[in-house]
């Protein structure tokens, strides 16, 4: 029984991993053409490092989607709040 459980336990973990990784590909991530600067593989916007003058036009006020639904969070996190 206890095999059972450990394997449980593996997998559950394996998937929750599987579930949190930053990659998207396809429609997933789709930015658009003035998003030229790559940082961890995601592409930005110039003035990147100063998000709340200019990326919160498209990501919103709070940088948490905005008219474009993604919010910055889900790559960057805690970092900005």
């Amino acid at each position: 029984m206890k095999a059972k459980t450990l394997l449980f336990a593996v997998v559950t973990v394996i998937i929750i991993m599987a579930a949190c990784t930053k990659e998207k590909t396809g429609s997933e991530y789709n930015p658009p053409a003035d998003h030229t600067i790559s940082q961890d593989g995601f592409m930005h916007k110039a003035g990147l490092n100063d998000p709340l003058n200019n990326c919160a036009t498209c990501h919103g006020a709070d940088l948490s989607g905005g008219n474009v639904g993604v919010s910055c969070f889900e790559c960057h996190g805690a970092k900005w709040q």
